[in-house]
């Protein structure tokens, strides 16, 4: 290849050697990605012997979908930092051929809902799944539960609550999940009418930082309650019905007697539910086939249950 007297190559023979087109050296060159060594007397570009190994570089790193910005800063830094720098831009590329795989899996799983749906329900589900991003975003649904919980709940403990409370989509979803996905981003977008039942009434009087420590008693009881129901346990008294009373004892300064009790499971009675979210939300996390993985709503019912039915027996 460097057959000339100056030990230098043309661009033609620089892009054979390299097995790229000139017109690629020609983008890396005016770019600043691979140095010119000079200009021959006609102005026609001149490389030097290093150029092949810099061009394939080149050549290897935007074969693996690496932008020009961080081509430049890989080649741009000293021998012994360039090796962070790639490993850096390569882990981005890797999230990023990871979203648009996960889209590319939404859409199919969409496409395939539409399809092996009766024709009367196609326009139904094109409407539902048509409003939903791919790959989904969680934003409404954490919106949603935002104007729920308690005003001027510590962001901590709102953050945690989210964590359980929304669901993440799964990555390669079957129809199934996509289709119980759009119906729970329906349901957390439709327009308010005004007929909404109010909030809970555990979320009023017991102020910003008991709503925090209620909160965070319920977690702890609901994941207690989520084991007995992985099991197939049916609602009972024990830990878990004791830390779940615990959790409004502790909020609103009182004591765990048969008496709050039987007051607890009145004002559960008639609090307001949303039994749909958390339906919707279990067939989302829930593997085609598997048993339904527990929710907070799922583990509230059980929970629910087992003191009505523990308070019944002691009026009985």
């Amino acid at each position: 290849m460097f057959t000339s007297h100056d030990g230098l190559c043309s661009i033609g023979e620089l892009a054979e050697s390299a097995g790229v087109t000139v017109k690629a050296v020609r983008f890396y060159s005016d770019n600043g990605l691979l140095p010119e060594a000079s200009r021959s007397v006609g102005g026609h570009r001149r490389y030097g012997p290093d150029a092949v190994g810099r061009l394939r570089l080149l050549r290897s790193l935007r074969t693996l979908g690496l932008p020009v910005r961080e081509v430049r800063r890989v080649l741009g830094e000293e021998e012994d930092a360039a090796g962070s720098v790639l490993e850096g831009a390569v882990a981005g590329q890797l999230r990023e051929l990871g979203s648009q795989l996960t889209a590319l899996r939404w859409r199919e799983a969409g496409l395939r809902l539409v399809l092996e749906c009766p024709p009367e329900e196609r326009a139904d589900r094109l409407r539902l799944v048509g409003a939903v991003a791919t790959p989904p975003n969680t934003g409404a649904l954490a919106r949603f539960w935002r104007a729920w919980l308690p005003p001027r709940m510590p962001a901590r403990a709102t953050a945690a609550f989210l964590e359980v409370a929304v669901p993440q989509p799964p990555d390669d979803p079957e129809p199934a999940q996509v289709l119980a996905f759009a119906r729970l981003y329906a349901l957390v977008t439709r327009p308010c009418t005004g007929a909404e039942r109010p909030q809970p009434e555990a979320h009023h009087g017991s102020g910003a930082r008991a709503s925090a420590a209620l909160y965070a008693g319920l977690a702890q009881a609901y994941e207690l309650a989520g084991t007995q129901l992985r099991r197939g346990a049916g609602p009972r008294p024990g830990e878990e019905l004791d830390s779940f009373v615990d959790a409004y004892a502790s909020a609103y300064g009182s004591r765990d007697t048969p008496a709050f009790r039987r007051l607890l499971a009145g004002q559960l009675a008639a609090d307001p539910r949303i039994d749909r979210y958390w339906e919707l939300t279990a067939d989302v996390i829930t593997a085609p086939g598997s048993p339904l993985e527990p929710t907070p709503g799922s583990a509230h019912d059980w929970l629910f249950t087992a003191l009505d039915e523990q308070t019944a027996a002691a009026t009985g």
